[in-house]
């Protein structure tokens, strides 16, 4: 039985950390539960590490119970997304077509939620998808958004992803 902690706290550490936690901006119940935590739905923002400007919301459910509190649940691969510029877009280096811009893991060991990010070039927008994937099994469930890069304020021109962002 320890060496089975062991290796599972080995895997843990091994693991690496999100570069940042998103921000919360609120959680609503949607399963009451009497005597442990409930089920929740938690919207969250992050702004892109590497494309000054643009913030994303996502929702993703929580597992409430005892497993959810005490962070063996696995959860659900339930997402929605919505970016938007926020402030003038300033790329930070050059990028590939499906980099990550976030990740969180979404149970103890093996399914992982990511938000990748592309550049629709005919259209100077940059496209966002969330999506879960699994070490057996992903889940096709997704969503998208995409942020049409505009001019902001008295700013120089809009850049265009195409010069930042590599097929």
């Amino acid at each position: 039985m320890r060496a089975i902690a062991c290796i599972v706290l080995a895997l843990l550490l091994a693991v690496p950390a999100a570069a940042e936690d998103p921000d919360l901006i609120m959680k609503k119940t949607t399963v009451w539960k009497l005597l442990s935590p409930d089920h929740k739905l938690g919207t969250y923002a992050i702004d892109d590490p590497d494309v000054e400007g643009v913030t994303c919301y996502f929702t993703v459910p929580e597992k409430g119970g005892w497993k959810g509190w005490l962070g063996l649940a696995e959860e659900l691969s339930n997402a929605s997304l919505a970016c938007r510029q926020v402030a003038p877009i300033k790329f930070k280096r050059k990028l590939e077509q499906g980099d990550e811009a976030f990740s969180q893991r979404r149970s103890l060991i093996f399914k992982k939620m990511q938000i990748v990010r592309g550049c629709d070039a005919k259209r100077n927008v940059l496209v966002y998808m969330i999506y879960t994937d699994k070490m057996i099994e992903g889940s096709p469930e997704n969503s998208t958004s995409a942020v049409p890069i505009s001019p902001w304020g008295e700013a120089a021109p809009p850049a265009k992803c195409a010069d930042w962002v590599s097929n």
